[in-house]
Formats: C-alpha cells, sequence, structure tokens
C-alpha cells in the first residue's frame, strides 16, 4: 500500500512545475495547461486526503472525490472562457504574446 506522504509529495512537484509555467512562460496556452497542472495537482492531494481519512476513520465517504468533482467543473469553465479569450484576443491582433497585451483595447 503506497502511503499518503507519496501523493502529497508528486502533487507539490507537479503543482511546483505548474506554478513555475506560469511564472515563466508567455505563451498563453502554457499557461493554461500550467493552470490545469496546478489544479489537478490539487485534485491529486484532495483524493489522497480523502483517502486517509477514510481509512483512518472507517468510514465510506468520498471526501476528496466530492472536491475534486467542483475543482474539475471550475477547470472546465476557466478553459472555455480562457481559450473563447485566446481566439477573440488573436482574431483582433494576430497575436497572442503575454508581454503585448497590456490593454483591453480591441
Amino acid at each position: 500500500m503506497i502511503s499518503t506522504n507519496y501523493y502529497i509529495i508528486l502533487s507539490a512537484i507537479l503543482f511546483t512545475i505548474g506554478a513555475l509555467g506560469v511564472l515563466i512562460r508567455r505563451n498563453p496556452l502554457i499557461i493554461f495547461m500550467s493552470i490545469e497542472l496546478m489544479l489537478n495537482a490539487a485534485n491529486l492531494a484532495f483524493v489522497a486526503f480523502g483517502r486517509s481519512w477514510e481509512i483512518a476513520k472507517g468510514e465510506a465517504f468520498f471526501n476528496g472525490q466530492i472536491f475534486v468533482f467542483f475543482v474539475i467543473a471550475v477547470a472546465a469553465a476557466e478553459v472555455a472562457v480562457g481559450l473563447a479569450l485566446i481566439v477573440e484576443i488573436f482574431k483582433t491582433k494576430k497575436n497572442i504574446n503575454i508581454d503585448e497585451m497590456n490593454s483591453l483595447k480591441g
């Protein structure tokens, strides 16, 4: 049986990679993928803690999995809105470089 600590360490590594991707990269698609990686790292932590709670307490509640469903719903909405914004910006400016998007003017 794999310990919860290994899942949390993996989750922290994935979250760190995602945070570095958001801070370092300038491509909006890479930034959105990094945000998704951070959300999936949080999902992994929720499920790991829910599993350890279930083992420790002996209760069959799906505490971690319930949070994961909410995070997945929010992530899907974020991707839909974010990609729509990127497509509209690309149609108007013909460029999606983050450094050149300093105003909301069309």
